[in-house]
């Protein structure tokens, strides 16, 4: 995700950018599903991967935001 993000940062054009943006939020997306299938399996319990979950929620909420924003502006 951070790597959508920076390459965003670099794009020429608005929609360059969203579209980074939206590719980090599906591997956002795709970060929490194996996390919760981790949970749901048993493999690892909620503790273990709490955090991470939040901060992936918090990281998804932002980068939402971010491409608003642009969208918005227009």
């Amino acid at each position: 995700m951070g790597a959508h993000y920076r390459e965003g940062t670099r794009s020429r054009s608005d929609a360059e950018f969203v579209s980074k943006l939206q590719v980090g939020l599906q591997e956002l997306e795709e970060t929490l599903y194996w996390m919760e299938l981790l949970v749901g399996s048993g493999a690892l319990d909620t503790e273990r991967l709490g955090d991470l979950m939040q901060e992936t929620d918090e990281l998804t909420a932002i980068l939402t935001t971010c491409v608003k924003n642009v969208k918005d502006r227009k």
